[in-house]
């Protein structure tokens, strides 16, 4: 495994100079919300001005989403599913920030649903993030998740179960 960390390390720091960016990376090994294994690859932006950072995180984070895909997509190909490994990218706390924020938003959906008994629809997530928060709710008896749609209008519900137990 360390061997394919050390490759995603350099592919991501070589991805980085193609597109013109003088960045090292250093790997994180955390635990996602389901507890399982996720290898982060955080960009180191001491070099990076303020622009360089904005371009490569983009708009809502869709940069950093597409360097995400890519590397997830090229480090796991030809690979069994047992064998796949999880990237997450960051940059500049971004990544940590969105999760702080979906967590709180989650909470306040739980809330509302719970008071409501009515759906509640999550629009403008990446499919990472309905991915998260799908985990953040499976610990919850009484709520469950579905999406729905078709990208780029896709969308998380979160609904009261009434049969739970």
């Amino acid at each position: 495994m360390e061997q394919h960390i050390q490759r995603s390390k350099t592919w991501l720091e070589e991805l980085l100079a193609l597109m013109g960016f003088t960045a090292t990376v250093k790997v994180e090994e955390k635990k996602d919300y389901a507890n399982l294994p996720n290898i982060w690859l955080v960009i180191d932006d001491s070099h990076l001005n303020p622009e360089q950072i904005e371009i490569l995180i983009g708009y809502k984070g869709k940069g950093l989403d597409a360097l995400q895909y890519l590397i997830n997509a090229q480090m796991n190909l030809g690979a069994e599913t047992d064998n796949h490994h999880t990237f997450t990218i960051e940059l500049n706390g971004y990544r940590l920030r969105r999760q702080a924020e979906l967590l709180a938003w989650c909470q306040e959906i739980a809330d509302k649903v719970r008071q409501t008994k009515q759906p509640v629809e999550m629009t403008e997530l990446s499919s990472a993030e309905r991915r998260q928060i799908h985990t953040f709710f499976q610990n919850e008896s009484d709520l469950e998740t579905e999406s729905q749609g078709q990208e780029p209008d896709r969308r998380l519900v979160v609904r009261f179960r009434y049969n739970f137990g």
